[in-house]
């Protein structure tokens, strides 16, 4: 809804509850963040080879700004002079031959 028509349907006491009960309750993007993650996830331990990969992928392994893996070393980056090589890199990353 835009925030002329908004402004138009509620007063502003009512606009500053809505303020509140969104600090209160604590609710927002991380809540999105985290039902991509279980997705994400669920389609990653489907599709998952549990003989190179044992532990099954949680939420917050495909949330990487949350605060779990703010103590994670970041892995370096790998950038070769070749763009054929790092094409295929990346496709080798991404799409790993099965056995």
């Amino acid at each position: 809804m835009p925030v002329r028509e908004l402004q138009q349907r509620i007063t502003s006491a009512e606009f500053a509850e809505y303020m509140a009960l969104y600090r209160i309750d604590g609710r927002g993007p991380h809540y999105d963040d985290l039902r991509a993650g279980t997705i994400a996830s669920m389609l990653a331990n489907i599709n998952r080879d549990p003989k190179a990969q044992p532990e099954t992928w949680g939420a917050l392994d495909f949330i990487y700004w949350n605060e779990c893996h703010h103590g994670r070393q970041a892995a370096s980056a790998v950038l070769l002079d070749d763009p054929e090589q790092q094409s295929r890199l990346i496709d080798s990353m991404m799409f790993p031959q099965k056995a």
